[in-house]
């Protein structure tokens, strides 16, 4: 069978031999061949590297916090204390996770589901709530100093004794019922909550 297949392959005959000094530099016999060769090469290094060493992959992140935060489920997870300036937790689930204390400066909670978080004692100033679920979190004492939400972010049940609301652009009814339960200094700041909050 095999035999018979290769009796019925006519191959053509070659072309005759030609020098290459008869042919112009660029029309050398083996000149396309080595330029498919060489890219292919290059493409397999860099695909190799990338796969070697993830550090030239996409790293998520921030300046400071380089792991991917972005998208991910880190429930109960301990950042306590950590230094995150402009960490990108944006979308993800961040329930039961612990940021005491920690440094979240500009820190991205675009979307993020902080319910039952622990915020206390943490640098929140100018991080990013819009449309992030704060439900029942721990704001004891957090710095929100010009922190950016929305209408829909919502701090229902949480803890905000001694926490700064100052320049935090808060929608009436959310204001309102902040006042109701606001109380404490803040001992970074010394800027009662309730003043913060314009409450009247």
């Amino acid at each position: 069978m095999a035999m018979t297949i290769l009796g019925a392959l006519k191959l053509a005959p070659s072309p005759p031999a030609t020098t290459t000094s008869s042919l112009p530099a660029w029309r050398g016999p083996s000149s396309l061949h080595f330029h498919l060769a060489k890219a292919g090469a290059a493409a397999l290094v860099a695909a190799s590297l990338l796969v070697a060493d993830p550090a030239l992959a996409f790293r998520g992140g921030g300046p400071y916090g380089q792991q991917v935060t972005r998208g991910q489920d880190l429930t109960g997870k301990d950042f306590s204390g950590q230094t995150l300036i402009k960490q990108d937790f944006k979308t993800s689930i961040l329930r039961q996770t612990n940021f005491k204390g920690a440094n979240l400066l500009g820190a991205s909670f675009f979307d993020a589901d902080l319910t039952g978080a622990d915020l206390s004692d943490a640098d929140l100033r100018n991080a990013d709530f819009s449309l992030a679920n704060v439900t029942k979190v721990n704001l004891t004492n957090a710095n929100l100093e010009g922190a950016l939400v929305t209408g829909n972010t919502s701090f229902k049940g949480s803890n905000i004794y001694g926490a700064d609301f100052t320049d935090v652009p808060l929608r009436d009814d959310q204001r309102d019922y902040l006042c109701k339960i606001a109380d404490g200094v803040n001992t970074t700041t010394g800027n009662a909550t309730k003043e913060t909050l314009f409450c009247k």
